[in-house]
């Protein structure tokens, strides 16, 4: 039986246009725009919360047919200031969405999102319906407890020496509450301990994201300020369970009808299991679930970046997405 080669990432691009877009007295947006400046829109929503985007990130797009754009978070990425939690919850990130659509003219656009991207991808489109064209989601995390708690402890099953690493930045009589004691440290008033704390949790989930291990990235004053931004923000929405009431975005998935999607998912996504893109999936039966057999939870896997280009290519061509997709 012939097999169709993998769908490659597009060749890198540069911006023609950025900006910065203050939200409020307090945090002030990175956007940029890429690609087709009269084509189709489409947003990319960053994982984390807290990563920031990257050039790669443009090349899931057909430049010549895709209007690109690309923003950093609340406290993520070039937005300022860095790594700040303070008015940064799920429904502010959603209102900023809206602005950065308004401010660039957009009636609708594509959403895109990955990992936490697919949590605030689905809580903008259950509150903005009309605005989405289309929804590409991959790694699903609805930031439900059962979900923290894996990312907090169910993780160290598969890879039990990078958890006990994680553990042993913690002393043994508080780690009855793991998460409460980074967060003390997280947020403490020692920069050293921040940092360090910072350090550790980003080690723990960085060993967890490929299905083949890779060689870690060495440290740097900006891979530093990254990491500090990923473990205080993803520690700030575990503590507040992602300003979501139980199961929300499960419960309001029916906003979802009428919206086409696409669910990409690791088979051995450790960090999102895929149980929690089967139950989005039952919720939103419309979308089309695709799990690629030999990956596991980051966006640049071979398997899901090739789906991920796909999916992106279908909706160019078809409007939609199709049935069967190679991955």
């Amino acid at each position: 039986m012939e097999t169709r080669p993998l769908p490659k990432p597009y060749p890198p691009i540069e911006p023609h246009r950025s900006g910065m877009l203050a939200v409020d007295p307090l945090h002030t947006l990175y956007w940029e725009e890429s690609g087709n400046p009269q084509g189709v829109p489409v947003v990319l929503l960053h994982g984390g919360p807290g990563s920031g985007t990257t050039p790669r990130h443009r090349q899931f797009f057909d430049p010549a047919h895709y209007r690109i754009v690309l923003f950093d978070q609340r406290g993520a990425g070039r937005s300022t200031p860095p790594a700040e939690c303070r008015a940064n919850t799920t429904a502010l990130l959603v209102a900023d969405m809206e602005q950065l659509r308004a401010l660039l003219g957009i009636d609708q656009w594509l959403v895109f999102g990955g990992s936490w991207g697919s949590t605030l991808a689905l809580a903008y489109a259950q509150a903005h319906p009309r605005r989405c064209l289309a929804l590409v989601l991959r790694g699903i995390f609805l930031c439900t407890d059962d979900e923290i708690d894996w990312f907090m402890h169910g993780m160290g099953r598969f890879f039990p020496r990078d958890y006990e690493e994680f553990v042993a930045q913690i002393p043994i009589q508080e780690r009855g509450d793991l998460l409460a004691a980074y967060i003390r440290r997280l947020f403490g008033d020692d920069p050293q301990t921040r940092l360090h704390a910072a350090r550790a949790w980003n080690r723990y989930e960085s060993s967890c994201l490929h299905l083949w291990p890779q060689a870690p990235e060495p440290h740097d004053a900006s891979s530093d300020a990254s990491a500090l931004a990923v473990a205080r923000m993803e520690a700030h929405y575990f503590q507040n369970r992602g300003f979501f009431t139980p199961d929300q975005l499960l419960r309001d998935a029916g906003r979802l009808h009428g919206i086409p999607g696409i669910i990409v998912q690791g088979r051995y996504d450790v960090i999102c299991p895929p149980v929690t893109a089967q139950r989005l999936h039952t919720a939103w039966p419309q979308a089309r679930l695709q799990i690629i057999e030999d990956a596991g939870h980051s966006a640049f896997e071979p398997g899901i970046e090739a789906a991920l280009v796909q999916a992106m290519d279908d909706f160019r061509d078809h409007g939609g997405f199709a049935r069967t997709t190679a991955g």
